[in-house]
């Protein structure tokens, strides 16, 4: 047995439940057995499909963590009757947040429609109070997308307003949500239900998976079939997909002809198949969430274990694993610019467990109370990098990232998680938010000092932080310039650490076998 152990600053991250206040009680998610996982958020709402007469429904709560302010009772356990959207007339299959707006959430309905919902703070004044009645929310646009059900939707990440629907005739189709008479791009060529879809970090590939067991890319924007195909996992049931951020890989879990679960690396240039796992053989669907922290979350159906992986050259070593005895229905992650920096959050999670709802935080236990760069790479912004127009248009623009410790936003790739910005050219600070349909509040800016899912007495030292800048237009071009030689010449010089450390080791470990054979 090898004496090494790689080196991780994410070795140690553990899951932590919440407490009860920061989850909802008493929810009634939906019986259908279609495969999404029932529940989505964004830095201030979460949305579960809900079990509804009358046609379909699903719910939008506050998001329960300590960053909200809560309308004065509101309540974690809810009451039997809550306002909820009911427009589908089928049972909703999906919903997703736009990545640019916290109030905005698309759905997805057995109706054959997708709707788009704008939600006001106002809506849930006098929860709890005497005299309340519940108001349902009304769609502010209705999507005709197929004669047949709409399976997903999914939002671009870089583009505002253009959304991807997958349909029940086996296409998918992106839509401007401007002007949603008629599809802008239809992508065809699935043999059979699509599975899941997903977005690169540019907004300019998309994947796909299907019954059909094959794995698709697209070029979005072109329409028609993939330009690339590959075969997926041998069985049928349940095929995920996810992007591995801005590295040229996507991660699928599926289930082998033998039915044993599975993770499979791809290279996106060619979909040839890196390496696949098998994890176990349980029955339940394995839904995989990436973080930018190089971490790939599996939260499996059915079971209660949340495993996680670190992505390193080619490779994903296994970190560690939370373990419940509550089995899961569905879950979601938080956007990582919502997340409680104070307490070294690196991810949280939200999961469907029976009737309740409850927050899983997963923390680095550091005790030092000063922002912790190396653990908290740039995070994607809520600004767009393009409008639907142009992203329809063939214009390409890299996504926006907001520092997560001054809230300073720039543009192209991020920097190692080792790295900050030097002097980037914010288009928002945390003194100055820009403009949106409604205002949101993010609470990495306006309250660093707030305690997370477990209370610590970091967070209450953790000193507020805010920045802005005044430059030219040559300066910053200069600085930014200069910015990435020298995260180039870091990064450089981090790979030559890490290599030595592993020469290092090497040489104890011969060392070690030296001696034992002396004493031998």
């Amino acid at each position: 047995m090898s004496r090494f152990v790689r080196a991780s600053k994410y070795r140690h991250v553990f899951g932590q439940t919440g407490k009860k206040e920061y989850g909802y009680e008493n929810l009634k998610i939906t019986n259908s057995a279609w495969d999404t996982n029932f529940v989505a958020a964004s830095g201030r709402y979460i949305s579960l499909n809900w079990n509804a007469s009358g046609g379909g429904a699903f719910s939008i709560l506050p998001l329960p963590s300590p960053f909200n302010n809560l309308p004065h009772g509101f309540p974690s356990k809810l009451p039997d009757i809550i306002p909820l959207a009911r427009s589908h007339a089928g049972p909703v299959l999906d919903t997703d947040w736009s990545p640019f707006n916290d109030s905005i959430v698309a759905s997805a309905g057995e109706d054959g429609k997708a709707m788009i919902w704008k939600v006001e703070s106002s809506m849930f004044e006098g929860w709890g109070l005497e005299g309340w009645e519940p108001q349902d929310f009304d769609p502010v646009a209705r999507i005709d997308a197929t004669p047949r059900r709409v399976g997903q939707v999914l939002f671009h990440p870089t583009a505002e307003h253009v959304l991807a629907t997958a349909t029940g005739e086996h296409t998918v189709k992106l839509w401007d949500l401007a002007n949603p008479e008629s599809a802008k791009s239809v992508l065809s060529g699935h043999g059979d239900t699509i599975q899941s879809l997903a977005f690169n970090p540019t907004g300019t590939l998309l994947v796909t998976t299907s019954r059909d067991r094959k794995i698709r890319i697209f070029d979005p924007r072109a329409g028609g079939e993939a330009v690339r195909v590959t075969e997926g996992h041998g069985g049928v049931k349940g095929a995920r997909v996810v992007w591995l951020g801005e590295h040229d890989r996507i991660a699928t879990t599926g289930f082998s002809k033998m039915s044993d679960r599975q993770l499979s690396l791809w290279d996106t240039s060619s979909l040839n198949n890196i390496k696949t796992t098998t994890i176990d053989q349980s029955s339940g669907v394995i839904m995989p969430y990436w973080s930018d922290n190089n971490i790939l979350f599996l939260a499996g159906k059915g079971d209660g274990n949340i495993r996680y992986y670190e992505y390193e050259n080619d490779a994903l070593y296994p970190l560690a694993e939370h373990k419940s005895s509550d089995p899961q229905r569905g879950m979601c992650f938080l956007p990582r610019r919502a997340l409680n920096v104070a307490d070294c959050e690196i991810a949280r999670a939200y999961k469907i467990a029976g009737s309740s709802l409850e927050p899983i935080a997963f923390i680095v236990p550091r005790k030092a109370d000063s922002f912790q760069s190396d653990i908290f790479p740039p995070a994607p912004s809520s600004e767009p990098s393009l409008s639907a127009g142009e992203f329809f248009s063939g214009k390409t623009a890299a996504p926006k990232y907001v520092s997560l410790e001054n809230g300073a936003v720039f543009s192209g790739p991020p920097p190692s998680a080792a790295t900050t910005p030097i002097a980037p050219t914010p288009t928002r600070t945390a003194s100055a938010p820009a403009p949106q349909p409604e205002p949101v509040a993010t609470p990495v800016y306006e309250k660093p000092k707030a305690t997370s899912l477990a209370t610590s007495p970091v967070a209450s030292k953790a000193p507020s932080r805010s920045v802005s800048y005044s430059m030219d237009d040559d300066t910053s071009s200069a600085l930014k310039e200069e910015n990435g030689k020298l995260n180039g010449e870091l990064r450089d010089a981090l790979e030559k650490i890490r290599n030595l450390e592993l020469q290092l080791e090497t040489y104890k470990a011969n060392a070690r076998k030296a001696a034992a054979l002396l004493d031998g």
